[in-house]
């Protein structure tokens, strides 16, 4: 098998950071009440609106968050989350259950005229042992496909070839989904 140079600069700033933020190091924000101030979600939730594009978020909601997964597993991986620092299903209120549930109706059919995907795969990991990297703070995934669109790469290789720059993908979701 020959070898073959994969360019993605856009991790260049993940790979060569030494910096390790705790929660001192946090700008101070406005938290929502409940929220864990080293989870990523409750700093997207609880800053402004102006920083969005840093902090990749996409859709603002009354009670969830649409924000671009920063480790995508494809080109458009989104999590659609509740503002509210929670990990159990069941602690849901009804109404953000059904805002959540109608955020991921309303992108999906958004996504698949912006993107041009095929198909979605959509899921939430419930707990650590079922994958979830943030077990307290729920979020779903919600992942663009295309036809044909597995192939060896992340099968011999290990690896994952991501299109797009995390920051054009931003803008273009952003104008779709706000628009």
């Amino acid at each position: 098998m020959s070898y073959q140079e994969i360019w993605a600069p856009w991790r260049l700033a993940y790979v060569t950071s030494t910096e390790k933020k705790t929660g001192q190091d946090l700008p101070r924000l406005n938290f929502l009440k409940g929220a864990d101030e080293k989870c990523f979600i409750c700093q997207a939730a609880a800053d402004t609106p102006e920083h969005d594009a840093e902090r990749y978020v996409l859709q603002r909601n009354k009670r969830s968050l649409v924000i671009m997964n920063r480790y995508p597993y494809n080109n458009g991986h989104l999590l659609v989350t509740p503002r509210r620092h929670v990990g159990r299903l069941e602690l849901l209120t009804k109404e953000e259950h059904i805002e959540l549930m109608q955020t991921l109706s309303r992108i999906v059919p958004i996504m698949e005229k912006v993107m041009n995907c095929d198909g979605f795969n959509i899921g939430l990991n419930l707990g650590r042992v079922a994958g979830a990297g943030l077990p307290g703070h729920l979020h779903w995934h919600l992942v663009p496909r295309w036809n044909g669109d597995t192939n060896f790469m992340p099968v011999l290789a290990c690896t994952n070839v991501i299109p797009q720059s995390m920051d054009a993908l931003w803008e273009l979701l952003h104008e779709a989904l706000n628009s």
